[in-house]
């Protein structure tokens, strides 16, 4: 090894050092990813709940022509939240709406929550429709009403057609998160600029985070596929019982 090769390779191993070992500066990564995940989890069950709340609104409109009020509030709604920034979203609730909560991670995950259910009312609205509407008759014939028909039969089967979009949208989610530092949310996005007011280097602590958040992204991948594959099997299983009477074992039991 040469002179310059050597320099180079102790000046990597000083800098790796300095934005990991001292001062146990590692745990401030696992802090953010904490604090990112946490952010991310509760605002993708807000932006589901809601999110399907508004395309049952929107498609209750579609089909029946009701809730013609609730309708038009969820358009302006997702037109609203879909044409604006989620960088300025987040400042109007932490310096605005919310700015009586001291809980960053709280206004987060709510500004993040309903950012998202713009998004996943969309893909929600999709997903129903994607039913087939006899499934709907079907319930109504048996006596049962539309609220109960909706939540029983028709919104099952669309949350199974759904799980490809969701994901991506629990994806894009994490990683738009990264913009809760700009308010002073010590998530991951937010740690390479404290490691570097400290070593003035950016290199490793953005390599480190940026590796976090793509080992985070591959495990959703990871498990998205394997609720397709297991949803899927369970579809073949039904078309195999309709075809041959469950008479014979199913190949994929």
């Amino acid at each position: 090894m040469n002179v310059s090769s050597l320099i180079l390779a102790r000046t990597l191993a000083e800098r790796f050092r300095s934005a990991f070992l001292i001062d146990d500066r590692w745990l401030l990564y696992f802090k953010g990813l904490k604090n990112t995940l946490l952010m991310s989890l509760f605002a993708v069950l807000i932006g589901i709940v809601f999110g399907v709340i508004l395309a049952i609104i929107l498609y209750t409109k579609k089909k029946t022509g009701k809730l013609k009020i609730l309708s038009a509030i969820a358009n302006i709604y997702v037109t609203v939240i879909r044409g604006t920034p989620v960088v300025l979203q987040l400042f109007i609730m932490y310096f605005i709406v919310l700015m009586s909560v001291k809980n960053g991670i709280v206004v987060g995950a709510i500004t993040f929550g309903l950012n998202s259910a713009a998004y996943v009312s969309e893909v929600a609205r999709a997903g129903l429709e994607s039913v087939d509407e006899g499934q709907m008759e079907a319930g109504r014939a048996l006596g049962l009403s539309y609220g109960k028909t909706m939540i029983k039969i028709v919104l099952p089967q669309a949350l199974r057609n759904m799980i490809p979009a969701l994901f991506n949208e629990f994806i894009a989610l994490v990683k738009e998160t990264s913009v809760a530092g700009y308010v002073g949310i010590t998530d991951l996005g937010k740690i390479p600029g404290l490691i570097q007011s400290r070593t003035f280097d950016y290199l490793f602590p953005l390599l480190f985070a940026s590796l976090l958040y793509l080992v985070v992204v591959c495990l959703l991948t990871l498990v998205e596929k394997f609720l397709e594959k297991k949803f899927s099997k369970g579809d073949r299983k039904i078309v195999y019982k309709k075809r041959f009477g469950g008479k014979k074992k199913c190949a994929t039991q």
